[in-house]
């Protein structure tokens, strides 16, 4: 699905991505992980093409994402609220997302059902401007927006923060039943719990490096919690 070759971003002269080669094969739900500044956010916003890398290539399905824009038509993401129209209420940003999927009005609150109790009764209905939810209900808002496009990529950053344990829960078990779709997905947390119980691939990131890129077992979480634990700054 993705491969990434010779990649570097810079910022002030300092690397903040270098990434050698690196596959992420379809249907993978792969973790990434590491400390503030590892250059997690910076390597989606280049898979988006929100940025621009100083070298190297991302290829989606064989295609540079820089140079096509072929990608856009299975790609959905969330990465934070600027990915939102805040001037919208929740009802009006679904159904606008929904229309560029030429899905109708009744397909779009049909497809909204199941996340009932991800909503919590609190962002249907609800008369508020997405502007004016918590950033915790913004971030459902996204997420569910992006799936609701059906998407065979969908790219996540942080998107257990900001939500109450209960919600937590509830979105990483909604996660772990998208495998059975065969959808590439790509999540970035500080959560390693929720991150290893939901990918079976964990890539680990240090200063825009790849640390460790491993297949998650019973053991992954054990071995994340002993190499942060011993990081020194």
């Amino acid at each position: 699905m993705l491969e990434i070759k010779e990649l570097k971003k810079e910022y002030a002269g300092t690397t903040v991505v270098d990434i050698d080669h690196l596959i992420i094969n379809a249907g993978e739900t792969v973790g990434i992980v590491g400390n503030n500044g590892a250059g997690k956010t910076t390597l989606f916003r280049m898979l988006l093409d929100l940025i621009r890398p100083l070298s190297g290539e991302i290829l989606s399905k064989g295609k540079n994402v820089a140079q096509d824009e072929q990608w856009k038509n299975y790609t959905a993401s969330f990465l934070d609220e600027g990915f939102l129209i805040n001037y919208l209420t929740p009802e009006e940003y679904f159904l606008f997302i929904g229309s560029l999927q030429q899905y109708s009005p009744s397909e779009v609150m049909n497809y909204l059902i199941p996340y009932t109790e991800l909503f919590n009764g609190e962002i249907m209905n609800s008369g508020k401007y997405i502007r004016d939810f918590s950033m915790g209900n913004q971030n459902k808002i996204g997420i569910v927006a992006a799936l609701l496009q059906n998407p065979e990529l969908l790219i996540l950053d942080e998107p257990f923060a900001n939500l109450d344990p209960t919600t937590q829960i509830r979105l990483k078990d909604h996660l772990k039943t998208l495998k059975t779709k065969q959808l590439t997905t790509l999540i970035s947390s500080h959560d390693l719990n929720h991150v290893t119980d939901v990918c079976e691939r964990i890539i680990l990131f240090e200063k825009g490096k790849i640390i460790k890129d491993m297949y998650t077992n019973e053991n992954t979480l054990k071995e994340l919690e002993a190499y942060f634990s011993l990081k020194t700054f």
